[in-house]
């Protein structure tokens, strides 16, 4: 086990260079290396990029566009000056703990995918992997924190929080109940930041650019797959065309020549339910199903290779979830916290 562990606490360096071109066709893409005078314990500075890659062995750099821009058909991508993620400085990272690794950046930068939908509104998004685990909006930042947390708290043991608002000493407090390994947001409030240092290795992220995440709608990237022989497939980023009521259509269906349609038309509150259930699902990796319910995930599933596996993983982490609120053990201990102490060794 100590093997193990020394694996994840040894900084890797990397053998990236400073500075990386890209030419596609005649347009030119022009990017350098992101790295963080990172402070020591002897008082001194280390040079550092990403912490490692997807695993402990596998060094990973982290790019940022300074130069040139991508013209693919009638679609323009973003311009340089643009960055959040591959733009956070040192001065940015608030506390530092373990400086991020690449699936600390990856889960940022899907949040940040994903809340750019819902920064009208206190929104909290928390990621694992990857994958969002819980997503809520609601009246303040604290409940939408907390309806995200509890959408899943056992996955969001260890994971990424998004916000759309400056965290208060509320929201932070909640945070603090919980083993998080990254939060980022706008700002923090007087006082958020001496409750969220209780936890020295919590990665703590101001991103002032989530105050401009809706201009992030319009904008496009380049994304590329290598394959192991070398070659790469190229692809656009996704868009989200399902920003409104208006952008649904009618669910409806013909067969046998009989036209079939629903009898009761969606309120209000179930229009903006698939609003902002689409907005999380464009995040969400495929197969996936996600259900949701006042602006919150009840259960999210995903990566299955059927759908009806992924819709069923959904159904019983909405089980999980209300168990979690509803039911105690004979010691009267939270279904879910029993179900971290399991995953935490500490309980059969």
């Amino acid at each position: 086990m100590s093997d193990i562990k020394k694996m994840y606490t040894t900084i890797l360096g990397d053998s990236f260079p400073m500075d990386m071109t890209v030419s596609f066709g005649d347009q030119t893409l022009v990017y350098r290396k992101r790295t963080w005078a990172i402070p020591t314990e002897d008082g001194g500075v280390d040079e550092r990029g990403i912490r490692y890659g997807e695993n402990p062995d596998q060094e990973a750099a982290l790019y940022e566009l300074v130069n040139g821009n991508l013209v693919l058909g009638d679609c323009k991508f973003i311009e340089p000056g643009n960055a959040l993620v591959s733009g956070i400085k040192v001065e940015d990272m608030l506390q530092v703990g373990k400086h991020p690794g690449k699936i600390n950046l990856t889960d940022v930068d899907n949040g940040l995918n994903i809340i750019k939908y819902l920064v009208d509104k206190p929104a909290a998004v928390i990621l694992k992997h990857n994958n969002p685990c819980g997503a809520a909006v609601g009246s303040s930042l604290a409940d939408a924190y907390n309806k995200a947390n509890r959408a899943d708290r056992i996955a969001a043991f260890g994971g990424a929080v998004i916000t759309s608002r400056a965290i208060d000493k509320e929201t932070a407090e909640l945070m603090s109940q919980n083993y998080l390994e990254v939060v980022c947001a706008p700002d923090f409030e007087d006082g958020s930041l001496e409750i969220l240092s209780k936890a020295k290795n919590l990665r703590v992220i101001r991103m002032d650019g989530i105050n401009r995440l809706a201009d992030f709608e319009k904008f496009r990237f380049v994304d590329f797959k290598s394959l192991i022989d070398g070659g790469i497939i190229v692809q656009q980023s996704a868009v989200n065309s399902i920003r409104s009521a208006a952008d649904l259509k009618p669910a409806t269906a013909t067969w046998k020549g009989q036209e079939y349609k629903c009898e009761r038309q969606p309120t209000q509150q179930e229009l903006d339910d698939m609003i902002f259930g689409w907005a999380v699902e464009h995040g969400v990796t495929s197969n996936s199903v996600i259900y949701v319910k006042d602006g919150c995930t009840t259960g999210i599933g995903t990566g299955e290779q059927d759908r009806v596996g992924v819709a069923e993983i959904a159904v019983h982490k909405a089980y999980v979830k209300y168990a979690d609120i509803t039911c105690f053990d004979k010691f009267g201990i939270p279904y879910a916290d029993l179900a971290l102490e399991v995953e935490q060794g500490k309980r059969d």
